[in-house]
């Protein structure tokens, strides 16, 4: 009987965790696309809640969120749109913070092909360079920045090939229908190495801070998973896997 106890006190436990267990929707801009997804393993088998997320542009979700978007919270790729949300009554006051800074790589499919100083780009001996559409990717409008500050930009311009997201950028790249581009480190790296071919690490100072901020929106006001989703991406275990990835990743 006692044995029997236990495990019926354990089912029960079972029913319990999973009655409260909830859902959160969550738009993650797509450089973080891959230490999103391990979070979010991590973070079910922590809590019972499940995190489901969509994959895509900053600016592209931020349009979708004006217009209605059932996303309950939002992992941007800069801090401008969360503020701008914030500023127009979408989000839930005093949720934003900046879960990670990220970095900036040019990226080749091919070993060897860039150098660890980007002197490739001056030579400029390559058909066509991948960047994110600027006006909705955070590491795009980066990108452009370190051509400007490198005074490559005209020179460059013909040879450029846009990615509606970062994603896509890095697709470009991987496939080989452009030589080398811009792309997040994240999208490339893993535990302190290179995943394939040849990169070089751009400098900060070429380009302005990556700061991406996360905010819990309107919409996710009364669901606790969505509070315990932020409150998880604050945490130690969500913080060893962005650091993982390349980012950095502040105090809380």
């Amino acid at each position: 009987m006692p044995v029997l106890r236990i495990v019926l006190g354990l089912a029960a436990a079972s029913v319990a965790a999973s009655a409260v267990a909830g859902e959160v929707q969550v738009a993650v801009a797509a450089n973080f696309t891959a230490a999103m997804q391990a979070i979010a393993r991590q973070f079910e088998q922590d809590t019972g809640h499940k995190a489901v997320a969509a994959f895509g542009a900053t600016g592209q979700f931020y349009a979708q969120i004006k217009n209605g978007a059932p996303f309950e919270v939002f992992l941007a790729a800069d801090d401008v749109r969360p503020a701008r949300l914030e500023a127009e009554r979408q989000t839930v006051p005093g949720s934003r913070f900046t879960y990670a800074t990220g970095s900036l790589a040019l990226w080749s499919a091919q070993p060897g092909y860039v150098d660890g100083q980007g002197a490739v780009l001056k030579q400029n001996a390559f058909r066509h360079l991948a960047i994110a559409n600027p006006k909705a990717a955070p590491y795009g409008l980066a990108a452009t920045q370190v051509l400007d500050r490198l005074g490559l930009a005209a020179a460059v311009k013909p040879k450029i090939v846009q990615g509606q997201s970062i994603a896509q950028t890095q697709q470009f790249v991987a496939s080989g229908n452009a030589e080398l581009g811009f792309v997040a480190l994240s999208q490339v790296y893993k535990d302190g190495q290179l995943s394939a071919g040849s990169a070089w690490l751009v400098p900060g100072e070429l380009h302005d801070p990556i700061k991406q901020d996360a905010v819990i929106l309107a919409k996710g006001k009364d669901n606790p998973a969505a509070q315990a989703f932020v409150d998880y991406l604050k945490g130690p275990k969500a913080a060893a896997i962005i650091k993982s990835y390349g980012y950095q990743v502040a105090a809380q």
